[in-house]
Order: structure tokens, then C-alpha cells, then sequence
């Protein structure tokens, strides 16, 4: 509450349990709640927020009976890493199921998930839907486009520790993780792209890159490269900025990579910060 103008609720239980709190310690604050209108526009169950069973957001039957005195707002999060077309299929959504109670409020926040810095992004098409929705509800619209904000920026550099032979597939041992640097890599899946390297096949030397830790699913997947790795080699693991630097983890006690700034310009590297052991202890005890 000291850091906020808006508090969003998700649920009315939520919204119930705190509002007096929030009103008599700083009674400017915003309060708004979180809808789910049931229309899934990811892929993958885990990243969607509207997934059957999403505990995420509260669905149109719900707010039968409910009191709204004291909530000026509504939000509304369905995307993750899409275009502004599928924001168009879920304001319809959101109007057929939410229209009437919209009406009453003061703004309306849109989320996040949308790529808006990404290259074949549709802009122009994202302006025309936020002007006019605030012209057709009279409301102010936000938008939380996180990731967007880092996309494509930050690497992560890894070396090869080890070379394993396989009659399948030539395993490349690394001293970076999926499991701990790079969670995303086993949960959404996604694949990361590495300066130089391609698809398996793509290139002449096919390797399947192993994480350090003792999970044995820690694979990042297979890549192919012009030369044979060796031992030492370095690898660059682009669009590293983002989730890569707030979802890693100190996994059985695998050191975090070190934090540093690059100019271009100077040629000059500056690590702002290194980790060891007594971080991996201190989150622990």
C-alpha cells in the first residue's frame, strides 16, 4: 500500500478481507479486480491465464449478487508473447461477457503479453483498439507489456565444460542450466536462440547441450554448429534480459552467473555483480 495507487483483487473473498485496510490507511488507492473471460488465446496450459481451472481472475457468474461500491476499475490478462490480433479476440470476450459491469468503472487494464517491440508487432492495430475502447467506455487503459520492454537484449555467455559421445547425439556438458538459469527453456518449452548455431542438421555438428546440475532432463535442446565444439568453447545465449535474470534459481547449490555491463563503444566489460556460495545459504537460512 506505501508504493500504490492501484491494488487489483482476485477475487471478491480477496477484495472483501482488505478493503477497509486499504481505504484507512491511504484511501487514494485505486481498487480494481481481476476478470477472467474464459477465452484462451495461449497455446501452452501452463502460461494461460484462462486455462479451465485457472484460479486466475474471477468469471462472469461470479459477480451475480456482488457489491462494487469502492471498485473503479477492471483487469484482464490472457496474452503471453502475442500479436495485437489476439487482443482483439479477447476484448470481444471481454465486452460480450463484462460489458455492463465496464460501464460503471473508471479504467481498465488490459495486462500484459503483448510483444509490442517485436518486429512483425501490428502497432497500428493495438492504437485503434485502445482508442476505441477508452471512447466507447469513457475509461483510462493500461497495458503491462513486461517482457517487451527487454526483448532482445542480454546475453548469456556459457562455456563448454565437457564433451560426451553418444551414438545418438553428441552431448555438449555446460556450465549454465536450464533447471537454474533458464527455467523457461523446461516449462513453456522455449528454445533459446546461441550466436552462430542452428536447428539440428541445420550445421554439420549436431550437439545436444547439458545443463551442470543433477536433474537429467537439465537439456536446453540441440543445436548444430559450423565447427566441432571443444572444451572451453563459449557460447551466447541470446534475448537473456528478462525472465532468465528473475526466475533463476540457486538450484542444488549451482552458482547464479555473474551480472555485467558491455559498451560496444570502450570495448570494456564490468561485472556489477558476482555470486557464491553464501548467497545459495542465505536464501536457505
Amino acid at each position: 500500500m506505501k508504493y500504490s495507487d492501484h491494488i487489483i483483487f482476485n477475487s471478491f473473498s480477496q477484495w472483501k478481507n482488505f478493503k477497509k485496510t486499504v481505504f484507512k490507511y491511504k484511501p487514494s488507492i485505486k481498487c480494481g479486480l481481476r476478470i477472467n473471460p474464459e477465452h484462451s488465446e495461449v497455446k501452452v496450459k501452463l502460461y494461460d491465464p484462462c486455462a479451465p481451472g485457472s484460479r486466475l481472475g474471477i468469471k462472469r457468474d461470479n459477480f451475480e449478487g456482488e457489491d462494487l461500491n469502492g471498485i473503479t476499475g477492471l483487469h484482464f490478462h490472457t496474452l503471453c508473447e502475442l500479436n495485437s490480433d489476439a487482443l482483439e479476440r479477447t476484448l470481444k470476450a471481454v465486452e460480450r461477457k463484462f460489458g455492463d459491469v465496464i460501464k460503471k468503472m473508471e479504467w481498465v487494464n488490459f495486462g500484459g503479453g503483448h510483444h509490442i517491440t517485436r518486429a512483425d508487432y501490428d502497432v497500428s492495430l493495438l492504437c485503434r483498439l485502445v482508442t476505441d475502447f477508452q471512447r466507447k467506455y469513457k475509461v483510462k487503459v493500461f497495458l503491462e507489456p513486461g517482457e517487451a520492454i527487454a526483448l532482445n537484449t542480454g546475453v548469456l555467455v556459457a562455456s563448454v565444460l565437457d564433451i560426451i559421445r553418444d551414438k545418438k547425439v553428441d552431448i555438449a556438458i555446460l556450465d549454465t542450466s536450464a533447471a537454474a538459469h533458464m527455467p523457461d527453456v523446461l516449462e513453456m518449452p522455449y528454445r533459446p536462440q546461441i550466436e552462430g548455431a542452428g536447428k539440428p542438421g541445420e550445421f554439420k555438428h549436431t550437439y545436444r547441450l547439458g545443463g551442470l546440475t543433477c536433474l537429467a532432463g537439465d537439456v536446453i535442446e540441440d543445436y548444430s554448429f559450423r565447427k566441432p565444439l571443444v572444451i572451453g568453447d563459449r557460447l551466447i545465449f541470446k534475448d537473456m534480459a528478462h525472465y532468465t535474470m528473475v526466475k533463476n534459481n540457486t538450484f542444488n547449490g549451482v552458482n547464479l552467473p555473474d551480472i555485467a555491463l558491455y559498451s560496444p563503444q570502450k570495448e570494456k566489460l564490468r561485472v556489477i555483480r558476482k555470486f557464491g556460495y553464501t548467497d545459495y545459504r542465505d536464501r536457505l537460512s
